[in-house]
């Protein structure tokens, strides 16, 4: 059973776990290891999927292509949206016990990260997964089809991961949504990227017992 969100989490520090025990091994290099080939292998799928298609996944739609970004904008948007998941997804942590519970458990599966590992892994998994679920496959089959295999494709067979899954289902339509919004991947990578960053390195420290 989850504990009381309200109750005073344990202080952790070097060498100790949230719950006050010696910590294992670091699961860190390894984890990052993998996500770094299993990232790499999306976004080699997405870009084969453009040359054999004849598209431009950076792009909504040709007419996007021609119309080009808007840089400076669209990363802002990113950033804006991001900031407002963080947000919603910080009071859902604090504030009810499936919350907490869903913390505990994603920390439980990644361990303490390091500051630069969290932002490693933030950063190429922003770039593949938009470039695939957005770049590759929204302009294909379409908005709601690439947000709920979006979402499958963050389902995990365990009761306390599933609120992951339905937030990975709401974040897809987001994304998306920012996609078709500014026919073009910056607003998504930018928000992708800030979200899992910053939310990485919070069940890092505050549920992994990270110092760095």
């Amino acid at each position: 059973m989850a504990s009381d969100p309200d109750e005073e989490r344990p202080r952790t520090g070097a060498g100790s776990s949230p719950e006050g025990s010696p910590a294992g091994p670091r699961t860190g290099p390894p984890l990052v290891k993998a996500a770094l080939a299993f990232y790499g292998a999306l976004f080699g799928i997405a870009l084969l999927w453009a040359a054999l298609g004849g598209f431009d996944l950076r792009y909504a739609s040709p007419e996007a292509a021609a119309r080009g970004p808007a840089p400076l904008r669209d990363a802002l948007a990113g950033a804006l949206a991001a900031g407002v998941v963080i947000l919603a997804s910080g009071e859902f942590t604090r504030r009810t016990r499936m919350g907490d519970a869903l913390a505990r458990a994603l920390a439980s599966v990644l361990g303490p990260l390091r500051h630069s590992e969290c932002w490693l892994l933030a950063v190429v998994s922003g770039i593949a997964e938009e470039s695939l679920f957005r770049g590759a496959l929204q302009p294909r089959v379409g908005l709601v089809l690439a947000s709920l295999l979006f979402g499958l494709a963050h389902f995990a067979p365990r009761r306390d991961l599933l609120p992951w899954t339905v937030f990975s289902v709401a974040a897809g339509f987001l994304l998306g949504a920012l996609f078709e919004r500014t026919g073009n991947l910056i607003a998504p990578v930018v928000a992708h990227t800030l979200i899992n960053g910053i939310n990485l390195r919070l069940l890092a420290v505050r549920y992994a017992g990270a110092v760095d």
